[in-house]
């Protein structure tokens, strides 16, 4: 009886024991070390942007008001319709000529033909070469010289809020990409044309205005349309690039796990990088097109996984 018992406690502590090194292996570091995939250096472009909201708004918005009170008689344009300088926009009649064509219908129309040619109709004449952007009169309403009754436009621009975290890395001539919300298929380049000297808090951030000027302003483009804007700070083409989780860095230190041509283990190799983005970071020496890198489990390597600083490796930063 007393062998029997000793028999079950034997099974039962090598029961144990097995339990725990299963345990004790499917925690091990090393299946954190593991080759996730394998990856080839490509050679593509690769740039460093800055993301802002924007909004459509026109470069120069001059409103016309009237210059005395009156009638508008005639408006000869429309909304969205170019005009250049000097073109007459409408006809108006100041208030005693109102009053008195008003009163010689009364009389029959060889009066009312006496004074219309006796007080002529006064033009509204476009000041600039632009686009009417409003046109908020008919014909009959009443004007006054504090409402405007048009609004042009030379150009329309996107103008961007910046972060101040952001702005110091935005300089005059930048290339910016522009997508509006309304149309997202449409994709416009620009440039920035000016940055705001005064800075604005919106939803307690400290802000700037940057103004961006399109390449090309299609028709879709209305004022007051939403854009998202990238800025691009730095560009490099024919770079040669890995997937971002590809590099490791250890200290000041970076490098890849190469494979080995003969063994086809992973072997350490140090690189120099450059510029980087969501995806991708640029190699700029070290490496070559045609050779196979590691891509660890977790995106570390043993080496950075024995190192006492348990938050190493950490991505290097965009330079």
């Amino acid at each position: 009886m007393i062998n029997r018992k000793k028999t079950v406690v034997i099974i039962l502590a090598a029961a144990a024991a097995i339990a725990a090194a299963v345990l004790i292996v499917s925690r091990s570091p090393d299946r954190d070390t593991e080759v996730a995939r394998i990856v080839k250096p490509i050679r593509g472009d690769i740039r460093v942007t800055i993301s802002a909201t924007g909004t459509v708004l026109p470069y120069n918005r001059l409103e016309i008001k009237p210059q005395i009170n009156g009638r508008m008689e005639r408006v000869l344009v429309q909304e969205g319709q170019a005009v250049r300088t000097g073109q007459i926009l409408g006809w108006m009649s100041s208030t005693e000529r109102a009053a008195l064509i008003d009163a010689a219908r009364s009389q029959g129309a060889e009066s009312v033909r006496y004074w219309e040619g006796v007080m002529k109709e006064i033009p509204i004449v476009a000041p600039i070469n632009g686009t009417v952007i409003v046109r908020d009169i008919e014909p009959g309403q009443s004007l006054s010289t504090a409402t405007p009754i048009l609004v042009l436009s030379d150009r329309l621009i996107v103008r961007a809020e910046v972060d101040e975290t952001d702005i110091g890395r935005v300089k005059k001539g930048q290339r910016v990409s522009i997508n509006l919300d309304a149309y997202p298929e449409v994709k416009v380049d620009g440039r920035v044309d000016m940055i705001g000297f005064e800075s604005k808090t919106v939803n307690n951030v400290t802000m700037y205005e940057v103004n961006i000027v399109p390449d090309r302003v299609p028709d879709m483009y209305r004022s007051g349309m939403t854009a998202d804007v990238s800025i691009i700070e730095k560009a490099k083409e024919n770079a040669i690039l890995l997937p971002n989780d590809a590099v490791i860095t250890d200290g000041d230190t970076s490098y890849v796990l190469v494979l080995n041509g003969t063994s086809g283990k992973p072997v350490k190799r140090q690189v120099r990088v450059g510029m980087a983005d969501e995806q991708n970071i640029e190699i700029i020496t070290g490496i070559t097109a045609g050779e196979r890198v590691a891509v660890m489990a977790n995106g570390v390597s043993l080496e950075a996984k024995n190192s006492k600083n348990p938050f190493m490796p950490q991505r290097k930063r965009t330079k």
